[in-house]
C-alpha cells in the first residue's frame, strides 16, 4: 500500500497528511466497513461546487441553461469514471478478491464513486484548494471537449430522433428537492429504443435540457 499511495500522491501532485484518510478513500465496501462510501458522498458535493463556480468564471457569458447543461455533463458518474481512468485510479482501489475476479477494477460505477472519494479526501486533508487544484487539472480536458455544447439540446435531440424515423422523446419529472426558493428537478428523458436518461436542474426546463444532452451524448450524437 505504501509503494502504491506513493505512486498515487505523484500523480495527484498532493501529498497526504493523514494517511489514514487517504486508504480510507481507496477502499471499496467489499473490503470491509472502513470504505469509501461515506467520501463519496462528500466528494460528489465538493464536485459540484467546485464545476459550478469554475463554469461561472470559465463562461461569464452563458445563461443558467447553458450553465445547466454544461454542469450535468462534467459533474456526471461516467465524468468522473474517465477522469478516474485517466489517472489509472482502479489500479490502487482495495477491493475484495470477488469484486476483483468480476473486473471491479474497470467497472464505471466502482471508478467513478472513487473518484468522488478521493476529491472528499483531498478536500478533508488539504482544504478546498487541494480539491479544486485536482478538478480544475483533471477536468480541463472535460470543458474542452464540452466547449460548444448547444444551448438547446431538446431541439437538437427532438431533430435526430425525427431522422432516425423514431417519435419524439418525451420527458416526465422524477424528483424535486431543496427549499422552494432554490428547488432542484430530476427529469427523466424517454426515447424509443434507448434506455431512460436524467438530468438536473433549477427548473424543469434546465433538467430538460441536461437529460436531452446526456441523450445526445449516450447517442454519440453530440459530445459537445
Amino acid at each position: 500500500m505504501d509503494r502504491l499511495s506513493a505512486a498515487l500522491e505523484q500523480k495527484l501532485s498532493y501529498k497526504f497528511k493523514d494517511m489514514g484518510l487517504f486508504a480510507r478513500a481507496l477502499t471499496h465496501p467489499s473490503a470491509g466497513p472502513e470504505n469509501y462510501q461515506r467520501l463519496e458522498f462528500l466528494g460528489d458535493r465538493v464536485l459540484a461546487l467546485t464545476v459550478a463556480d469554475w463554469l461561472m468564471r470559465l463562461f461569464p457569458d452563458a445563461d443558467e441553461g447553458e450553465l445547466a447543461i454544461r454542469f450535468n455533463a462534467l459533474v456526471r458518474k461516467e465524468a468522473c469514471a474517465e477522469v478516474a481512468a485517466r489517472i489509472d485510479l482502479g489500479r490502487y482501489i482495495t477491493m475484495g478478491p470477488g469484486e476483483e475476479k468480476a473486473g471491479g477494477r474497470r467497472k464505471t460505477a466502482i471508478l467513478a464513486d472513487g473518484c468522488e472519494a478521493l476529491i472528499a479526501a483531498l478536500y478533508l486533508d488539504g482544504g478546498m484548494a487541494a480539491a479544486t487544484q485536482f478538478i480544475e487539472r483533471e477536468w480541463a480536458q472535460l470543458v474542452d471537449k464540452h466547449a460548444e455544447i448547444p444551448q438547446d439540446a431538446k431541439t437538437a435531440l427532438q431533430e435526430w430522433a425525427h431522422a432516425q424515423g423514431l417519435p419524439a422523446p418525451t420527458y416526465r419529472q422524477t424528483g424535486r428537492s431543496g427549499p422552494d426558493h432554490a428547488p432542484e428537478f430530476t427529469v427523466e428523458v424517454l426515447l424509443e429504443g434507448c434506455k431512460p436518461l436524467t438530468g438536473k436542474g433549477n427548473s424543469k426546463r434546465q433538467a430538460e435540457q441536461a437529460a436531452a444532452q446526456a441523450a445526445l451524448e449516450s447517442a454519440n450524437v453530440r459530445k459537445g
